[in-house]
């Protein structure tokens, strides 16, 4: 099934609903049918050669529908940071960040490291390495361009260009503490895994709203990190490219 006609939940659904939780939304469907991605498939070698010589895909999300009455989209880019651990064998993981309450729009969700295209940006991954130095300090040395994803139109009128990379060890990380409250790392196992994608579904002003989550219990602090919205979308997409063939 096609998620082109999802209607994720975005700025107006929750400024129109300010109580609105997207953990307490009825889940309709989790996709343990879909294959995982091979664990030899997610290593660095893998990933790079994915991207040099990618295969036919298509991404399954690539555009949510405007609620937000803008007529003018805004260009940005996040930086999907793959992480890297000494062993070329230990499996990467994938560097998210919980935005503050503060935040104008979408303030304490899950997301990348990223914002709006700046007329000094050279291109979009310029955008996607400035703002994950200004976000979580994360400096260029360590970071491996692999690719881009297909652009990412949300609901909030923003294009977002995903560019996927490596990041090689040594790094250090300082939060922003005006944009980013936590900095934590999601195995990509586990986010290339379709078992741990669910599906939720709401109707809201006689319109059905769908979207992915991907809930992740740390289990060293005990915390769930709910991965919902964009930023699953985009993982989604993701996985989508890894597992053609």
């Amino acid at each position: 099934m096609s998620l082109n006609s999802w209607l994720p939940a975005k700025e107006s659904f929750i400024s129109s609903n300010p109580n609105f939780d997207p953990r307490q939304i009825p889940v309709v469907g989790v996709d343990t049918h879909l294959p995982a991605v091979q664990r030899e498939s997610l290593l660095p070698q893998a990933l790079q050669q994915r991207f040099a010589n990618p295969p036919k895909w298509a991404p399954e999300i690539v555009l949510e529908k405007n609620y937000s009455n803008r007529t003018e989209v805004t260009n940005a880019s996040v930086l999907v940071p793959i992480v890297l651990r000494g062993s070329l064998h230990d499996q990467p993981t994938v560097l998210l960040t919980q935005r503050t309450s503060s935040m104008s729009s979408h303030s304490g969700q899950i997301a990348f490291p990223g914002g709006r295209s700046d007329p000094s940006d050279a291109d979009a991954t310029a955008t996607a390495l400035r703002e994950a130095h200004e976000e979580v300090g994360l400096e260029t040395e360590f970071v491996q361009v692999l690719g881009q994803l297909p652009t990412y139109l949300t609901g909030s009128a923003f294009v977002i260009t995903p560019v996927v990379a490596l990041i090689h060890p040594g790094y250090t990380l300082m939060a922003n503490p005006v944009e980013v409250e936590e900095i934590f790392e999601v195995p990509l196992e586990f986010l290339m895994n379709p078992s741990n994608h669910r599906r939720h579904e709401v109707r809201w002003r006689d319109t059905t709203r769908q979207w992915f989550s991907m809930p992740y219990n740390d289990l060293v602090t005990g915390k769930e990190h709910f991965i919902w919205g964009a930023t699953a979308g985009m993982l989604r997409n993701l996985y989508q490219f890894l597992v053609a063939s």
